[in-house]
């Protein structure tokens, strides 16, 4: 099915004396503005690689764009020309720019090898009439997009007839995420939900951190974008706004979209956004994640500085304060944590060496086994003594039937378990051999590490990370090789290959159906319990609820968690149309719900 959802192509280009510049450009309406483009498409850092994949939008039009880094002699260049071909789509419920990825790699190929032929410094008309001939052809032609735009579930995009044959759908890697940023993802699903500003800070290559802020906004995509009656609805009728990779002329930008109220989620490569926490409620700063310390990516929060304490009038006005994920996300990470270690695409042994893993001169069998069992569990900053007195008594075992399903049972609630870290950087995770990035390059680079001339035998308990921008199988097996194949051999091992290829993209899938469908189900177990909560629709505007520990729990929050307390306002806000909450933490509701009172 052709994509006829394109009203932009262009061209952004390193000029020595301009700077970025737009050098070329083809529009379906010649009104349409391209201005700043060229600043998102050769964001700060990116000449470091030699090709990256960049997300990005425009006044509501998403976009993507292929860069690439060519030798080059021309006066001015330094050896180097940086440029960037980018597309942006028409507005639609749900725009899938990924799906020109593939074109957009290839049309670079084919221009510089244009100009290699030529022998030219500069492209000509000739060298663009490939890109012209796509966009003609994706353009668009009418005003439903021939369906390019529509959205019918999660089912139907990922595994529906008119699926993309590429697998280059962001929302794949959503185990890949999980696996990364472990229970604080939940941290992360909180904001997206509440509509927060989330901002996420990453070095070149700039890939893997565009398709996060896609990912994320998945989280609670099904349920935002879901209008039908009889059901609590937000005030915003679209998803979270995905603004891709943003620079220091998006300043502007952030500020008219956080007056929405619908909240967004960007990335970036200027670290001058660090020292700017006003501008955003969540930073998370994948550059922390290194795989010789086997740490994840931090977490900030944005917090208001009281005037009193502020030095001057024109001081800060906002502080970064690290946060956690609370003790209350235990249930639903363990439920998560379940599906990832049912899924078979990662369930294999290997004698290689491990996918985005330090090497064994790193850190110690001893260590890794200490870091996967206790890491998480001792970051959490809850008082622990206050949580095990409230299990002790039974008050957290309930477990309601409108919520998610546990892996063994309702009973197992009581329990508590956080077995395992799912980090990539860990050595539990299962062996493999898919392509990964260097050293430094973002949030899946590792060391190689050095390789073992007795394989492992033990299967592996914990599920691989999937390695973004690849389309191989990990995991193939390494089988010593003669000098000479058979043709016989070459065509078992080209079946063999695509066997396991189209093994892990099925339990890739499978998983990534089951996660969606997990998160959506608590989504509307917590959205049920708010509106039984609320008082009758003609009533809300304009009405205050006040909240006890007990009604907190009920929504299978933590009572003594500012960050839960924080979350269940953010709730209302969005859906109590108008209504006010107010939550009770007085002294005698906190002994209450300790001792088993009330």
């Amino acid at each position: 099915m052709i994509q006829n959802d394109l009203v932009a192509v262009f061209h952004a280009s390193f000029h020595p004396t301009r700077g970025n510049v737009i050098d070329w450009t083809l529009r379906a309406d010649p009104n349409f503005e391209l201005d700043n483009l060229e600043f998102n498409a050769l964001p700060s850092g990116l000449h470091l690689v030699e090709q990256d994949i960049v997300y990005f939008s425009k006044d509501g039009h998403q976009g993507v764009c292929a860069f690439r880094r060519v030798k080059s002699t021309e006066q001015g260049h330094r050896g180097f020309r940086l440029s960037s071909l980018g597309v942006l789509l028409a507005k639609s419920t749900r725009p899938k720019p990924w799906r020109h990825v593939a074109a957009l790699k290839t049309l670079m190929t084919m221009l510089y090898a244009r100009m290699e032929l030529t022998d030219t410094l500069q492209p000509s008309e000739d060298d663009w009439e490939p890109t012209k001939v796509y966009f003609e052809e994706h353009k668009v032609k009418s005003v439903d997009l021939g369906g390019a735009g529509d959205w019918s579930g999660w089912s139907h995009e990922l595994d529906g007839e008119n699926r993309d044959p590429s697998n280059t759908n962001p929302t794949l890697h959503l185990p890949h995420l999980l696996r990364i940023l472990g229970p604080s993802t939940l941290t992360l699903y909180k904001h997206v939900i509440g509509r927060k500003r989330i901002l996420i800070y990453t070095l070149p290559p700039v890939e893997a951190a565009c398709i996060l802020c896609h990912v994320a906004a998945d989280f609670c995509y099904e349920q935002q974008v879901d209008s039908r009656p009889n059901r609590l609805v937000g005030k915003s009728k679209e998803g979270i706004s995905v603004l891709g990779m943003i620079t220091l002329s998006d300043v502007d930008r952030l500020q008219a979209e956080s007056r929405t109220g619908n909240g967004w989620i960007a990335c970036t490569t200027d670290a001058i956004f660090l020292e700017r926490p006003s501008y955003y409620d969540l930073l998370i700063d994948l550059t922390t994640s290194t795989p010789n310390k086997a740490t994840r990516p931090t977490f900030y929060s944005s917090r208001p500085i009281p005037s009193q304490q502020a030095s001057t009038s024109r001081g800060p006005t906002h502080r970064l304060s690290a946060i956690r994920f609370a003790w209350s996300d235990v249930k639903l990470w363990n439920e998560l944590e379940r599906i990832l270690q049912l899924d078979p695409s990662a369930c294999h042994s290997s004698s290689g060496s491990t996918c985005c893993t330090p090497g064994a001169s790193d850190i110690s069998d001893q260590k890794l086994k200490l870091i996967t069992a206790w890491t998480d569990v001792w970051r959490v900053y809850e008082d622990v003594c206050l949580i095990c007195a409230g299990l002790w008594i039974g008050s957290w075992r309930g477990n309601s039937i409108q919520s998610y399903s546990t892996s063994n049972g309702a009973e197992n609630w009581g329990s508590v378990r956080l077995e395992g870290d799912d980090d990539l950087t860990l050595g539990t995770i299962t062996q493999s051999e898919g392509q990964i990035r260097s050293l430094g390059a973002g949030i899946e680079g590792r060391p190689a590490p050095p390789s073992t001339s007795t394989p492992t035998n033990k299967p592996m308990k914990k599920t691989s990370g999937m390695v973004l921008g690849t389309g191989k199988a990990s995991g193939s097996r390494k089988t010593p090789q003669s000098s000479i194949m058979t043709d016989t051999d070459q065509t078992a091992q080209s079946s063999e290959s695509f066997a396991m290829t189209s093994e892990r993209e099925d339990g890739q899938l499978r998983t990534t159906l089951a996660l969606l469908q997990t998160f959506h189900a608590h989504t509307s177990f917590q959205l049920s319990t708010l509106e039984s909560l609320l008082p009758p629709p003609n009533d809300r505007p304009n009405t205050t609820i006040y909240l006890s520990p007990k009604d907190i729990l009920a929504f299978e929050l933590g009572p003594f968690s500012s960050v839960d307390e924080r979350y269940l306002e953010w709730l209302v806000e969005e859906y109590g149309s108008g209504t006010t909450v107010i939550i009770k933490r007085g002294w005698k509701d906190l002994f209450g719900i300790v001792f088993g009172y009330g």
